[in-house]
Parts: C-alpha cells; sequence; structure tokens
C-alpha cells in the first residue's frame, strides 16, 4: 500500500540531462519526486557528472546514476527532462536519448518536460498532434514539427506535462506529480486484481 504522501511510491522516473542541465530545474522536481516516494535516476550520454548551470554561470556539479547507453525506458515508470539551453541542445543530438523518449512515449509512460526541454521531444519527433508550452524560443520549433505551443505557466495534455521556466517550478511540480501518480494508482490497480484473481481449476 501507499504511505500517505508517498504518492509515488515505489515509482521509477528517469531524469535525462547533461552538461549545461539549468540546476533548478533539475534539483527541484527531482526533490519533489523522491519526497513524493519516487526513485529518481539521472541518466546522461557519460557516466560521471556534469555541469550543472544558474543561467549563465556554472554551479554545481551533478552525479550521473547510469548512462543512457545502459539504461532502457521499459526500466522505468516515467520520465522527466529539465532545461537548460545548452543541455537541451546537446541532449536532442543524442541518438540513445531520442530511443529513450520515444520508447517512453510508444509505452504511454508520463513525459514532464520543462523550458528547453521540448526540443528532445521535437528531435524525437513527439510533438505532432500535441498540446504543449516550453521556453518561448522553442515555439516555432514546436509549432513547425505539428505541435499546439501555448503560452502558459503549466501545460498537460494527456500524459505529456510541460512548463516555461524556473518560475513555473512549483506548478510544474504539482502537475507532474499529479500525472505520475496516475501510474502509480494504475500500477496498485493492477497488482490488486491479480491478487483477487481466482485460479481456474485444471
Amino acid at each position: 500500500m501507499t504511505q500517505p504522501g508517498k504518492r509515488l511510491e515505489g515509482l521509477r522516473v528517469a531524469v535525462l540531462a547533461t552538461h549545461g542541465v539549468e540546476e533548478s530545474e533539475l534539483v527541484e522536481p527531482r526533490k519533489a519526486l523522491i519526497e513524493a516516494g519516487a526513485r529518481v535516476d539521472v541518466l546522461a550520454p557519460e557516466a560521471g557528472q556534469i555541469q550543472a548551470f544558474q543561467h549563465m554561470d556554472k554551479s554545481r556539479m551533478i552525479d550521473v546514476d547510469r548512462s543512457l547507453a545502459q539504461a532502457y525506458a521499459a526500466d522505468y515508470d516515467a520520465v522527466m527532462l529539465p532545461g537548460g539551453a545548452v543541455n537541451a541542445d546537446k541532449i536532442r543530438t543524442q541518438t540513445t536519448a531520442r530511443t529513450f523518449v520515444s520508447d517512453a512515449q510508444k509505452a504511454g509512460k508520463p513525459i514532464a518536460a520543462i523550458c528547453h526541454a521540448p526540443w528532445l521531444l521535437v528531435s524525437a519527433g513527439l510533438v505532432e498532434g500535441r498540446k504543449l508550452t516550453s521556453d518561448e524560443s522553442l515555439q516555432d520549433d514546436i509549432r513547425n514539427a505539428g505541435g499546439d505551443w501555448v503560452d502558459q505557466g503549466v501545460t498537460v495534455d494527456g500524459n505529456l506535462v510541460t512548463s516555461r521556466k524556473p518560475d513555473d517550478i512549483p506548478a510544474f511540480n504539482r502537475e507532474m506529480t499529479e500525472v505520475f501518480a496516475r501510474t502509480t494508482a494504475d500500477r496498485e490497480r493492477e497488482k490488486q486484481a491479480a491478487a483477487n484473481s481466482t485460479p481456474v481449476p485444471r
């Protein structure tokens, strides 16, 4: 049973990032997910650490839990994509990252992306027909890829949660937790159904 306040108990979340990630857009959502009970792994093109930024200035180094070459979407229940223009522009060129989010989307897993992070979704061909927001500099790319870009703090389209900038992180965290919690609830229902099923006599 899920503990009170631990709505994401047991949920496995992959955070895809690389050098240039906006510190607050990784650290604060990760903290919210962990506090809700999720297990969060930072995945990057290379093992070791990645350099985070606060806007244009270098900040802290962030430990990488697994390299993308050693990670598969099937190992996780949800995906969170932090922003940072340099981070997003680098990671969108990685075949492993594009494959990871494509596989997650095909499996119906929720994806949350903030600021410049939807660039990866554009490069993976995942925004056509979807309503989403982002840093305003991405709006033409999103529209050209068939997405419906809107200017609002946070947008939810099915299992896709998107947000614009660091100021929107509190709203982003709330909606991300809500959408990710559906996955936890679905899994609990599946467990209960399996436990309550009566074996057919042979």
